[in-house]
């Protein structure tokens, strides 16, 4: 009776130790498939507010900009957030004026329009010369992220602008990527990275 017992007790045991193993790694997998899913809708929800707050193009910014300023050229253009909500500001310039608007990156509204004489030395073309960006054949916003992103190998894009240097227009894309944030500079026609920058 005692050896019956103990085989009782004894499978009564490995019963309820496969049980548990068995438990454990369902709880495992479990954790495991919400960590993945949780990560991948996290990406997705970055994806989604950028899409949110960001769905005017950097090329209807231009038009709109050149709808407001005729005959004028560009020399930049940024899109970042104030109070959460995104917004190009363009800027240009004739022979005589500098000019500047902001247009709602979700809605194309216009506010903020401002024109102001240049200085002596800047007048007569010297400027517009020296500052105008080529907008030809530009990669889009989400495109220069994309890049500037692969770039730094992880993080996100919350703020970009448009310039000149030695006759090159690039986009400088700040990606913020845990405690750093870093500036990649890409070529707006071609895409290449052209130098890369880390703030601690």
């Amino acid at each position: 009776m005692k050896k019956l017992s103990t085989v009782i007790f004894g499978i009564t045991i490995l019963g309820l130790l496969a049980g548990c193993s068995s438990s454990n790694q369902d709880d495992k997998a479990a954790t495991s498939s919400s960590e993945s899913t949780s990560s991948s809708e996290r990406k997705s929800n970055q994806k989604s507010v950028f899409d949110k707050k960001v769905r005017v193009s950097a090329s209807d910014a231009i038009a709109i900009y050149q709808d407001a300023y005729p005959n004028t050229d560009i020399t930049s253009i940024e899109l970042d957030a104030t109070f959460g909500k995104y917004y190009y500001e363009v800027e240009g310039v004739d022979d005589d004026k500098e000019y500047s608007l902001k247009v709602d990156a979700l809605n194309k509204d216009v506010s903020q329009k401002r024109q102001e004489q240049l200085d002596n030395d800047e007048r007569n073309g010297s400027k517009r010369n020296e500052d105008k960006l080529n907008l030809d054949n530009l990669i889009s916003v989400k495109r220069a992220a994309a890049i500037a992103e692969k770039s730094v190998g992880a993080g996100q894009a919350f703020e970009w602008s448009m310039d000149k240097d030695m006759g090159t227009t690039y986009w400088e894309v700040k990606v913020k990527n845990g405690s750093k944030q870093v500036e990649v500079k890409v070529n707006a026609q071609t895409g290449k990275v052209l130098e890369k920058e880390t703030d601690d």
